[in-house]
């Protein structure tokens, strides 16, 4: 199935869930409506960590796949080996994190800040990465493959493109060939 398809009936699903949200029994006395955000993310089965801290915190290999990280703050948090995949981590500040072995595919992290971070053998195919601090990133042996970079940013990563990614087989500097 596409990721398309897929996404079109995650979406639906989710507006049958709000829809359907309507229908229950108060939580609170208040309605689903009236919940809290982490109420309603534990309700969708996911932990929504937007606009929340989480300095120095260990997600290694936890499964965060499509988990929203939106302006949160997560300096020095170690997320090696975690599953991201389509992630939300807009505006965040990841300064000095640890992604090692990271999937961030089909991540949306624009305007995020990723100074200092650890992004060895992490893999970003087709991640939105526009607006990124990349300063003093360790990137060897990450997968750049179709990410949306700026021009700038990507030719900063190229200047240190080296490795070839374990898990998928790309070399880094290739998968930055649109930039380099």
């Amino acid at each position: 199935m596409s990721t398309i398809v897929k996404r079109g009936c995650l979406g639906l699903l989710l507006a049958l869930v709000l829809m359907a949200g309507a229908a229950l029994p108060p939580i609170g006395g208040h309605g689903l409506a009236a919940a809290g955000l982490e109420q309603r993310a534990l309700f969708q089965g996911r932990v929504d960590y937007t606009l929340t801290t989480h300095d120095r915190e260990e997600f290694q290999g936890q499964d965060l796949e499509n988990t929203s990280f939106a302006g949160a703050h997560a300096r020095d948090a170690d997320f090696s080996g975690s599953n991201l995949h389509g992630a939300i981590l807009t505006k965040g500040e990841f300064q000095g994190a640890r992604f090692v072995g990271a999937n961030l595919s089909n991540v949306l992290m624009d305007a995020a800040d990723f100074r200092n971070t650890d992004l060895r053998n992490a893999d970003l195919r087709e991640s939105i990465a526009t607006g990124v601090r990349w300063e003093g990133a360790r990137i060897s042996g990450a997968d750049f493959s179709d990410a949306l970079l700026d021009l700038s940013a990507a030719r900063q990563l190229c200047a240190m493109a080296e490795g070839i990614n374990p898990q998928t087989g790309a070399s880094t500097r290739d998968s930055l060939a649109p930039y380099c």
